[in-house]
């Protein structure tokens, strides 16, 4: 009889194991303290920074730049006002290198965006995009943007990151840098095998707060997430790279390399190395191409798109690598679900 239980019981514990579905173990905080915050750039438009304050937000991480030579359009003026109105600041590049020669460069960009300013939080990377780059090659820009920036600026960083980027992509080098986890629908970031865990959490992109037309990213951050010296960041001397030399390009649907090539006076084989394209005839709508600062070329933050017949805003924008509400935004659309074959839209 005390076999046949046995057995039983260890059939039916079998059973569960093979039937229940396993839960993903969650990344806690840092510490039990929690501060309020969002996460904010150009496409907000003007923020009143005071009913954001009284919406009970703590922190806002500003966008300074992207790239190599992006400057945020609202920076400043996001800057001053949440400044002004007694929020604890943070800063955020999106980084574009594709090498660690452009890492330091583009590293030298930020902390020159955000000189002379005080600095609440630590200067935080967003490096998500990473066209054709090797798992190796993605960690050693990341190190090398993150010393650089440290290095310049005085001040310590964090790297943002989703959750599929912070275990499949990132190394345990690079986890040597507190994480800014975004994962959406969740109540707290899921593991990832490398970060203990979280000094800032991304849970939404859809957030609503008084003082914000339309969505905002929502954000919860730890008192890790805090800068314990907030002096001025230094001055920095220029990048060796003038920046109106240099500009990032987004692929069209249509595009060869050689027609890229030829319309920014450089050449295929500078295009396909410096960005490292293994097959230059093989290129992809929406990724973005660095044009090296080698070539005389003009800043072009806006690309266009010819409307083709059966299109679908939602469509263009996924196949731009962005949202309907920044085109309907750029592109003063009124009504998203009515657009016309032959018209041009601006996608930034």
């Amino acid at each position: 009889m005390y076999k046949k239980i046995v057995i039983t019981l260890s059939i039916l514990i079998l059973f569960l194991l093979i039937t229940t579905p396993i839960q993903s173990l969650a990344l806690s905080p840092s510490s039990s303290e929690i501060y309020q915050g969002i996460d904010v750039s150009e496409w907000q438009e003007d923020i009143d920074f005071a009913k954001v304050k009284e919406a009970g937000i703590e922190v806002v991480y500003i966008r300074a730049g992207q790239g190599f030579s992006y400057k945020d359009s609202k920076f400043e003026r996001n800057y001053e006002e949440a400044k002004k109105h007694g929020l604890k600041i943070g800063v955020y590049h999106y980084v574009t290198a594709r090498s660690t020669e452009d890492a330091k460069i583009q590293a030298q960009f930020f902390v020159s965006l955000i000189a002379n300013k005080q600095i609440d939080c630590r200067l935080a990377m967003d490096f998500e995009s990473f066209g054709n780059l090797t798992n190796a090659e993605i960690n050693q820009i990341s190190l090398t943007f993150l010393e650089e920036v440290e290095r310049l600026s005085g001040k310590e960083t964090v790297v943002y990151s989703n959750t599929y980027n912070a275990k499949y992509i990132f190394s345990r080098e690079v986890a040597n840098y507190p994480l800014w986890a975004a994962q959406y629908g969740v109540q707290e970031p899921q593991d990832n095998g490398k970060w203990n865990d979280w000094v800032g959490f991304q849970y939404s992109s859809t957030g609503r707060v008084n003082g914000i037309n339309g969505n905002v990213d929502r954000d919860r951050y730890t008192n890790d997430i805090f800068l314990e010296n907030t002096e001025e960041v230094p001055k920095v001397e220029n990048p060796k790279c003038n920046y109106e030399d240099r500009i990032l390009y987004k692929i069209r649907r249509g595009d060869t390399l050689s027609e890229i090539a030829e319309k920014h006076n450089t050449t295929v084989r500078h295009l396909a190395q410096i960005n490292q394209i293994a097959n230059p005839n093989l290129i992809y709508a929406g990724e973005i191409i660095t044009i090296s600062c080698n070539y005389k070329t003009t800043i072009e933050n806006i690309t266009t798109y010819k409307i083709q017949r059966g299109d679908t805003l939602s469509e263009i924008a996924v196949r731009f690598q962005t949202t309907v509400a920044k085109l309907v935004e750029l592109n003063g659309i009124r009504n998203p679900d009515l657009i016309y074959a032959g018209e041009t839209l601006k996608i930034r």
